[in-house]
């Protein structure tokens, strides 16, 4: 059974991508095809704020991207010296707060350690930041995109915990989507199931798989990583046969493997 993942396959000199391995083991023949390209932005702004944790009470971390964007600030000499001299020690006396494990690996990675990867989604870690984050204290910084959703923002307003967020990249289509769409359904035919990885990958991708499926559109399974995933595919009219308990690999083989032979999730 064929499943098509929207999304990019993972660097490869880090082994083979996680989620083909993982629907392989299911007897899955998944393929991945890049749906997003990512432009960084105000860079100089992030490694200025980054330069003062002084006036940060931590940091919120709620996509790989913006932990890309400050390797790619790190990877001058001098601000990496800086980071690795005074700046990580500093920053690790705060907490780092984030979604998911991917995004927790990635703030390893820079040498900070996470919390609240075990909340899946903004919604719960905006509430996981409010339990442990005092009203009216310094403020978090929150690097991230354009198209990011305002329901962590609005929660800690809400609460009276200060955020102080930064565009740190802008997401657009990737320039061979529809034509790697065309060319895998031409080659492979009708996947089993497809899965979305983001409201932008449903934004970007479905019109034109709905168009190249035609009349065999209702026979595949709709799959979601998250909530809001499902939310923007019910938005767009799509029934999701199954949304990924937790946003790994595991989970989402698990549950694909279910919808499809059990047809229930």
């Amino acid at each position: 059974m064929k499943v098509l993942l929207l999304k990019d396959p993972k660097d490869k000199d880090s082994g083979p991508d996680p989620y083909i391995k993982e629907l392989g083991l299911y007897g899955f023949e998944a393929t991945l095809i890049p749906v997003l390209s990512f432009e960084f932005i105000s860079l100089e702004s992030l490694f200025e704020k980054l330069s003062h944790p002084e006036h940060y009470g931590g940091l919120i971390f709620t996509s790989p991207r913006a932990l890309e964007a400050i390797k790619i600030c790190l990877k001058e000499k001098s601000r990496n010296e800086a980071w690795s001299k005074s700046l990580k020690q500093r920053w690790n006396t705060k907490p780092a707060y984030v979604v998911g494990k991917a995004t927790a690996s990635l703030v390893e990675e820079i040498g900070l350690t996470p919390q609240g990867e075990k909340s899946g989604n903004a919604e719960k870690l905006a509430e996981y930041i409010c339990s442990r984050e005092k009203p009216n204290s310094s403020a978090l910084l929150f690097p991230s995109g354009a198209l990011k959703r305002e329901v962590l923002p609005t929660v800690l307003r809400e609460k009276g915990v200060p955020l102080e967020s930064l565009t740190v990249y802008q997401t657009t289509q990737h320039k061979d989507l529809q034509e790697s769409l065309s060319s895998y359904f031409s080659q492979q035919g009708v996947p089993d199931s497809i899965v979305f990885f983001s409201p932008s990958g449903v934004k970007f991708c479905l019109q034109h798989i709905q168009k190249l499926s035609g009349d065999f559109t209702n026979r595949i399974k709709f799959v979601a990583i998250g909530p809001t995933t499902a939310e923007a595919l019910g938005a767009a009219g799509v029934p999701v046969s199954c949304t990924a308990q937790s946003p790994t690999p595991q989970d989402l083989a698990a549950g694909i493997h279910q919808v499809l032979h059990l047809q229930n999730c």
